[in-house]
C-alpha cells in the first residue's frame, strides 16, 4: 500500500480504533475474570493442598530448621569481662557462635574448650564502659533473671572497635539472640512485629502460610491461562475477522475513492520511466527487426580438400614403410587382392641453383673524409 499513502493512513486509522475499542472490553472481561476469582475460595480444588497435608508440610519444615540449628555463624576474638570480683578485669578468648550455643576457647586451634552457653532464652543489650574505655561492650543475659555464667546475671563483652562489635551483634540476631526493648519502644511497636518462640504458635503460622501459597498457585495458574486466551479471542481474533469481512465496506464510506486511490508522486515518476522504457525498446526491437528482414545472406562455399596435395618429396629414397611401423599384412589364399592405387609420379624437375654474388666492380668506392 505504499503506492496510495492517503488509501494506507485511512486504513490504519480504521484498524487502530476498533483495535482500541477491542482492548477495553478485553480489559473488562480480564476484570471480571478477577472479579470471579475473588469472590469465592474453591477449597475443593483437586489441586488445594488441604488442612492436614498444610500441617504435616509444617511439621516437616520446622523440623528441618531444628536440625540445620548447630550450624556455625560467627567466630573471633572478644574479652571477656566477668573472670573477677574486681572490677575492670578481662581476659580475651577466642569465640565460636552457632544457632543453638556460644562457646570460647583459649585460642584460634579450639582445643581446650573454656564454657558452653545454651542461646535459648538470651537477650542482648549495651553495657557502658568507663570515660578511658576505648572497647565496644554490650552483654548477654535472661528475662528471667536468672544466672548466665557461674553466679553472674550478664555475660558482658566487649571490642576492640565498633566494626566488629557490630558484626557480633548481626551475628547473635541471626541466632536468634534479639536486643532489649524499652518500655516506651514496646508501646510503638505493632502487635505483628513482635517476635514469637512459641513452637505451636510457629506452626500455626506456617500452616496457614502453606494453605495461602497453595490457594494462590492455583489462581496463578488459572489466571496464566486463560488471560492469554482471552487476549486471542477478544483482540486478535476479532481483529482478523474484522479486516476480512468489515474493514473494506469502512473504506467505502469514510472518504471519497478517488481522492484514496491517488498514486504518491514517487510512483507516477515510476510509472512514467516504465512506460518510457517500454517505448524505446519497443522502437529498438521494430529497428532490428527492418534491419534483419532487409539483410540478405550468401551461403558459404563448400570446403576444399587439399589433403592429398600435401605429399612429401623424397629423392630416390626407399619407399618402404616408415621405420617403427609394421607393413601391412600380405593377403590370404582365399582373400581376395586388394587393389592399391598407383603412386603419381613425381616431379622431374632440376634443383635450383645457389646464388652468385655480384662482382666486386659494381661495388661503390667507400667515401673519405673532406680535408
Amino acid at each position: 500500500m505504499t503506492q496510495y499513502p492517503r488509501l494506507r493512513e485511512e486504513t490504519e486509522r480504521i484498524i487502530s480504533q476498533h483495535v482500541r475499542e477491542r482492548e477495553q472490553r478485553t480489559k473488562d472481561h480480564v476484570h471480571l475474570l478477577f472479579n470471579v476469582q475473588l469472590a469465592y475460595m474453591n477449597t475443593n480444588n483437586e489441586d488445594f493442598i488441604g488442612f492436614a497435608n498444610a500441617q504435616n508440610k509444617a511439621n516437616r519444615r520446622t523440623g528441618e530448621k531444628k536440625s540445620v540449628g548447630n550450624q556455625v555463624i560467627f567466630k573471633g576474638w572478644m574479652s571477656l569481662h566477668n573472670i573477677s570480683f574486681m572490677k575492670g578485669g578481662s581476659r580475651d578468648y577466642w569465640f565460636v557462635l552457632t544457632a543453638e550455643n556460644f562457646m570460647w576457647f583459649k585460642d584460634e586451634e579450639e582445643k581446650e574448650k573454656k564454657f558452653y552457653l545454651p542461646l535459648e532464652g538470651l537477650m542482648l543489650r549495651d553495657v557502658e564502659q568507663g570515660f578511658m574505655s576505648k572497647k565496644h561492650a554490650f552483654a548477654l543475659f535472661n528475662p528471667d533473671h536468672r544466672n548466665v555464667y557461674k553466679d553472674y546475671k550478664q555475660l558482658e563483652l566487649s571490642c576492640e572497635s565498633e566494626d566488629a562489635s557490630y558484626r557480633w551483634k548481626a551475628s547473635f540476631l541471626r541466632a536468634g539472640v534479639y536486643p532489649e526493648r524499652n518500655q516506651d519502644d514496646d508501646d510503638h511497636i505493632p502487635a505483628h512485629d513482635i517476635d514469637s518462640n512459641d513452637p505451636v504458635l510457629e506452626r500455626q503460622v506456617e500452616t496457614i502460610r502453606n494453605l495461602v501459597d497453595s490457594y494462590t498457585a492455583i489462581v496463578s495458574k488459572q489466571v496464566r491461562d486463560i488471560v492469554p486466551k482471552t487476549i486471542m479471542c477478544l483482540m486478535i481474533k476479532d481483529t482478523k475477522e474484522f479486516i476480512k469481512s468489515d474493514l473494506l465496506a469502512y473504506l467505502y464510506s469514510s472518504a471519497d475513492q478517488n481522492d484514496l486511490m491517488e498514486e504518491s508522486a514517487d510512483e507516477a515518476n515510476r510509472r512514467e520511466e516504465m512506460i518510457r522504457m517500454y517505448h524505446a525498446t519497443k522502437d529498438a526491437l521494430k529497428i532490428i527487426g527492418d534491419i534483419s528482414m532487409k539483410t540478405k545472406a550468401t551461403p558459404m562455399p563448400p570446403r576444399v580438400d587439399n589433403d592429398n596435395l600435401i605429399k612429401p618429396f623424397t629423392n630416390g629414397a626407399s619407399t618402404g614403410p616408415p621405420q617403427g611401423r609394421k607393413p601391412p599384412p600380405r593377403p590370404t589364399a582365399h582373400a581376395a587382392p586388394r587393389s592399391v592405387p598407383a603412386r603419381p609420379d613425381l616431379p622431374n624437375r632440376p634443383a635450383p641453383g645457389v646464388p652468385r654474388r655480384p662482382d666486386n666492380k659494381g661495388v661503390p668506392a667507400v667515401p673519405t673524409r673532406p680535408r
